[in-house]
């Protein structure tokens, strides 16, 4: 009967524990926000915007050609009897190639000496009749027919002899024909008649020579950047006031620079190009006629443009960007036009100045606005490799 008259302590206890599951979670949130506090800057890897000297720029798609290319072919028939080089070597001017059998056109030139010897003879015994008989012919010893008959041989037999020295230089000149020698120093490429072949005029080329110190890059230019090229210069090609590099198929730099030496005189009305031509110099014969290649022109009026490395370019719908580091060491997203590329970096046309900071590593690691620890590293500007900045 006391029972229902005692105090229940069931909301007490209630009120406590809510007490105690609310001071647990403050600090449970305390602790957890001090380790959030506790958390470090993540490291990634920088790179300080540097500038160069950069002027105006274009690229062109041209191909190599031969200074110099001719076809040996053989101008008289005969069998091949010797081959004095090795296919792909390098031959020397009128150094001799090959030899065709030369039995059968020292045999006409001797034939033809032998003719012209006759008819030599022939022409002074006829100039000698001649004399005579005008020495004769105001006695009347002989009629004015006789006498001009002796006149008519006279003429015939030099006529005779000058056949004859024609058909002997022709001799000499077929025998002549049986040594093939290099029109000029240049390399050689395949033969196509084997040692006992029989050749002659009608025959395919023997082998093709050609002459690549200096090599030739022949390009198309569109027709009105050619008309405003003639508007404003009136110099030759050769004194205009740019640098010509090379890139080759391998995406290397060729290490001569080039001199524009030719625009041809009309307009290739397919086209709508001209046709122009570079020459470089080519001594360790690098470039071969025919490969595809990469010519870059450069005005020699130049700029401070900043350079970044393609490694730290990003692109997103609203273009390409970089991660830069503000001085607070906070994340920036930086949008920027770039021009063109410099082996393992990219010119930089907008939106970056010199000694910037851009991220190169750990790119995936922060976003715009996050705080980083900024570990200064080189790049290489020719391969893009990433190193320490004190490594050499």
């Amino acid at each position: 009967m006391f029972t229902k008259h005692l105090p229940s302590f069931q909301p007490i206890l209630s009120r406590v524990s809510l007490l105690s599951v609310i001071a647990l979670t403050v600090v449970s949130c305390g602790q957890a926000e001090q380790v959030k506090q506790k958390t470090p800057a993540p490291a990634v890897s920088i790179y300080e915007i540097k500038v160069n000297e950069i002027g105006s720029y274009r690229e062109f798609l041209g191909r190599s050609v031969a200074s110099k290319e001719v076809d040996l072919r053989a101008r008289i028939e005969g069998e091949l009897i010797a081959r004095h080089f090795d296919e792909g070597s390098i031959v020397e001017k009128d150094q001799v190639l090959l030899n065709i059998e030369p039995a059968a056109y020292q045999a006409s030139l001797e034939s033809a000496k032998a003719d012209l010897a006759s008819r030599v003879a022939g022409a002074e015994g006829a100039a000698r009749d001649l004399k005579r008989g005008r020495e004769v012919a105001g006695d009347g010893y002989i009629s004015q027919s006789d006498l001009d008959k002796l006149i008519t041989n006279n003429s015939q037999a030099k006529a005779a002899v000058q056949v004859a020295e024609s058909t002997l230089e022709t001799a000499k000149l077929s025998l002549s024909y049986t040594v093939i020698k290099a029109p000029f120093s240049g390399r050689i490429g395949k033969v196509n008649y084997s040692i006992g072949a029989v050749v002659s005029p009608s025959s395919n080329t023997i082998a093709t020579l050609t002459a690549t110190d200096p090599i030739y890059v022949s390009f198309q230019v569109e027709e009105s950047d050619y008309i405003s090229y003639l508007q404003k210069n009136t110099h030759q090609p050769e004194d205009l006031s740019i640098d010509i590099s090379l890139r080759l198929p391998n995406n290397t730099t060729y290490g001569e620079k080039g001199l524009l030496i030719f625009a041809d005189t009309k307009i290739d009305q397919g086209m709508g190009t001209v046709e122009l031509r570079a020459k470089f110099n080519n001594p360790d014969g690098i470039v071969v006629p025919g490969l595809f290649v990469t010519l870059i022109i450069e005005g020699k009026q130049k700029e401070q443009m900043a350079l970044v490395p393609q490694v730290a370019v990003q692109e997103s719908q609203q273009g390409k960007f970089v991660l830069v580091v503000s001085d607070d060491n906070k994340v920036v997203q930086r949008l920027v036009t770039l021009g063109r590329r410099m082996n393992a970096m990219w010119v930089v046309e907008s939106g970056l100045k010199a000694n910037e900071q851009v991220i190169i590593e750990g790119l995936q690691k922060v976003r715009s606005g996050v705080e980083v620890k900024p570990v200064i590293k080189r790049i290489d500007p020719l391969t893009g490799t990433i190193s320490d900045l004190l490594t050499k």
